[in-house]
């Protein structure tokens, strides 16, 4: 009786449990074009020739696993029914047999072989990153991903891609009422590429080991810190594909989505003109000299973009993540601490380093929280502060 009611005590927590979950989960309504499909049990509609030549090795695999399984064991439990002891068949009597041993050793030796000729080739094939059109560095960090193009067309672009806002919100929110398609996997700024061009991947992280992957293009690379990795793809059809950091790589795992935009080859030049003139704008002069109203408005947009995601905007934080309203480095009168944290990060990694903002980005972040909410220092960072610190 005691052992049912605890039974019936762990069935009921269970049922609770699944209910909350139900109630709280978000769920996809449709495919994603470009990423995940809803039940989805196969392998992610291919969008390069390398991504349909795995599929075709994946299921010619299958066929090839699943003749072995039906012939060894049909043939092992056609002997065990028709050659039982029950219906009078005695135990045979013998010893090892040439043409047997000759037999298992060939024939498995020729489906590896069978197998091993297709694999080989499509993993030259995707290890081949020469000849690129167009050279895309892509940094890891904790968590969201920094690109730069290195060579071919949108040379000397770079910026940082981050989950959207919006959608940090909805998790902040337990997902309730959730139905979107993309949901925890859309960025405020995706990787923009050209379709039918040769993309050359070069992968490398600023902390710890993350992982470059879009299944659609059939590509999986390691970004390790301190080492250089590629890989490649070329995308034939326009529209935008996802994928996602696949390298347990900490608490934020799950918010570092990528999104890939593949757009027409003139699209991609507009695109290119427009971010250059973009960058020409942001260029700021390191000595330049700010005022507080100016830098004020700078540093707001700057926490909108990069750090409102954790803290909130009210600058409460929440769970681990420390707030900025009233925190006491935020509040010292020297104002290097802060400009520390930004560029190296604290509580091993918790609070990730910033130091791929400009210096004037540092500064007028800084500046902003020490004079927002109910922080009012009066202090004001200028860029020339965060240059020096950087030496440090």
């Amino acid at each position: 009786m005691k052992m049912m009611t605890h039974l019936m005590k762990k069935l009921s927590m269970a049922l609770l449990l699944a209910n909350v979950w139900f109630c709280t989960a978000a769920w996809a309504v449709n495919d994603l074009p470009g990423g995940m499909g809803v039940n989805e049990l196969n392998l992610q509609p291919a969008a390069t020739k390398i991504a349909l030549e795995q599929q075709w090795l994946h299921n010619f695999m299958m066929i090839i696993c699943t003749i072995i399984f039906l012939g060894v064991f049909g043939v092992m439990f056609y002997s065990i029914l028709k050659h039982r002891k029950s219906l009078g068949h005695p135990a045979a009597s013998f010893h090892e047999s040439v043409k047997v041993e000759i037999a298992w050793t060939v024939v498995p030796f020729i489906i590896v072989i069978l197998m091993a000729l297709p694999a080989t080739k499509a993993v030259v094939a995707m290890k081949d990153t020469s000849n690129a059109d167009i050279t895309i560095k892509a940094t890891g960090y904790q968590w969201k991903w920094g690109y730069d193009y290195l060579k071919g067309e949108g040379e000397g672009i770079g910026f940082v891609s981050t989950l959207d806002n919006e959608q940090r919100e909805m998790s902040n929110n337990g997902a309730k009422g959730v139905d979107i398609d993309n949901y925890l996997l859309k960025v405020d700024n995706a990787l923009v590429v050209p379709v039918n061009k040769k993309i050359r991947i070069i992968t490398t992280a600023s902390d710890v080991i993350h992982a470059f992957a879009v299944p659609a293009f059939g590509i999986k690379q390691d970004a390790i810190p301190g080492f250089v990795r590629d890989t490649w793809f070329r995308a034939e059809k326009i529209g935008d594909y996802h994928g996602q950091c696949q390298e347990l790589c900490g608490k934020e795992h799950a918010y570092m989505p990528i999104e890939v935009k593949v757009v027409s080859a003139e699209d991609y030049t507009q695109w290119v003109k427009e971010q250059q003139k973009l960058m020409a704008a942001q260029q700021d002069d390191p000595s330049k000299v700010w005022a507080m109203d100016e830098i004020m408005k700078r540093g707001e947009k700057v926490y909108a973009a990069n750090c409102m995601a954790c803290h909130q905007a009210n600058g409460k934080g929440g769970g681990p993540v420390k707030p900025l309203d009233g925190a006491a480095v935020v509040n010292d009168a020297d104002k290097t601490k802060q400009i520390h944290v930004l560029l190296k990060g604290q509580n091993n990694g918790a609070m990730p380093s910033w130091k791929q903002l400009s210096d004037t980005d540092i500064a007028s972040v800084v500046t902003f929280t020490k004079n927002n909410w109910s922080n009012k220092t009066g202090q004001l960072v200028q860029p020339a502060d965060v240059l020096a610190a950087r030496s440090n």
